[in-house]
């Protein structure tokens, strides 16, 4: 039984419909690309995005590492499994008056037969730090150069 309308309508009715889809829902790569602009660079290369949560003062974000393991060429016929997380959590620049968090889940692998674990070597924070490599670098300049940012005579 068909829709209790002519074909011609069906058409239009199929049009609009994907019209109104496709403009309130866009393309996962568009999404995916807006993203990436408020991550640190390159997060989305090494990092899907898992969960989010927010409140009226703060955001965090959950990113948990691809699984695709940094095999040398001699580790390349060998079987390689995922043996967990790590939790690192970071603070970066707040996000439309909102305090950010980021939480990346960093995966480790274990190559069968070796007691040693793999992991992909990513900075995700400045050294010393559990900020964002950018947000450290933006306080550093902020700090030394007050005037300019904050309008304080030093």
């Amino acid at each position: 039984m068909g829709l209790p309308f002519p074909d011609h309508r069906k058409s239009t009715t199929l049009w609009v419909v994907l019209f109104l889809f496709l403009t309130f829902f866009p393309p996962m790569e568009l999404l995916q690309q807006i993203v990436g602009w408020m991550l640190p660079a390159g997060t989305l290369d090494w990092f899907d995005l898992t969960d989010s949560q927010g409140t009226q003062t703060e955001l965090h974000v959950t990113l948990t590492e691809k699984n695709n393991p940094p095999l040398t060429p001699e580790l390349q016929n060998r079987h390689v499994e995922s043996k967990g997380f790590k939790d690192i959590t970071i603070t970066d620049f707040p996000l439309r008056g909102r305090n950010l968090t980021l939480t990346f889940r960093r995966r480790y692998w274990q190559v069968e037969g070796e007691s040693s674990y793999l992991k992909r070597d990513i900075s995700l924070c400045a050294p010393g730090t559990q900020l964002s490599i950018e947000f450290a670098d933006f306080l550093k300049d902020a700090s030394r150069d007050k005037r300019r940012f904050f309008g304080v005579d030093c």
